[in-house]
C-alpha cells in the first residue's frame, strides 16, 4: 500500500513510490509528482501518460542541504498546477525531510509562513520531521527569498 498523507486538497506527501504504487496513483489522479530522491530515478512508467513527473536529485544532509534553486524549481512546477485546481504529490525515500521540505516551499508560496507550513506538515503526516535543523534552516531560508522576490515583483 502506498504512503502518502494529505496535507490540502491540492498536496500530498509521500515516502518513495515504486511501479508497485502506479494503479493506486492512477485512481488517486495526480497532475504533478515530484520526485525528491537523488540516488534513484523514479520509475519508467512515472514518466508515460497519465502520469506527469518532475524528479529535483536532492539529498538532505547538514553538508548537502536542499539548495533553494531546487526548492524554487518544484514550486514553479507545481504553482501552475495548483492555480489550475490541480493535485501534487511530492515524495522521497522516506517522506520524512525532502519531501516535507518542498511542500512546505510551495505552502509558502501559496501564502503560508515558514511556521504554518510546518505545523500544517507535521500535523498531517506524523513522520514528517520540518524541524530537524538543517530542514528547518532551508525552509526558512526558502520563505525569506520568497518574500524579497515577491516585494521586488511589487517593485518594493
Amino acid at each position: 500500500m502506498i504512503d502518502i498523507s494529505k496535507v490540502t486538497g491540492y498536496l500530498y506527501v509521500g515516502s518513495r513510490v515504486g511501479k508497485e504504487h502506479a494503479d493506486e496513483l492512477k485512481v488517486l489522479n495526480f497532475d504533478l509528482i515530484i520526485s525528491m530522491i537523488g540516488q534513484m530515478r523514479p520509475d519508467e512508467i512515472y514518466f508515460l501518460p497519465p502520469f506527469k513527473t518532475l524528479w529535483i536529485k536532492t539529498y538532505d544532509t547538514f553538508f548537502t542541504p536542499i539548495s533553494i534553486k531546487k526548492l524554487l524549481e518544484g514550486v514553479e512546477a507545481a504553482l501552475p498546477i495548483i492555480q489550475n485546481k490541480g493535485k501534487v504529490l511530492v515524495f522521497c525515500v522516506q517522506g520524512k525531510r525532502r519531501s516535507v521540505a518542498m511542500a512546505a516551499a510551495i505552502l509558502i508560496s501559496m501564502g503560508h509562513t515558514g511556521e504554518q507550513a510546518i505545523d500544517a506538515l507535521t500535523t498531517a503526516r506524523k513522520v514528517a520531521d520540518p524541524r530537524m535543523w538543517y530542514i528547518r534552516r532551508q525552509i526558512k531560508a526558502f520563505e525569506h527569498y520568497w518574500h524579497k522576490r515577491e516585494l521586488l515583483w511589487e517593485g518594493k
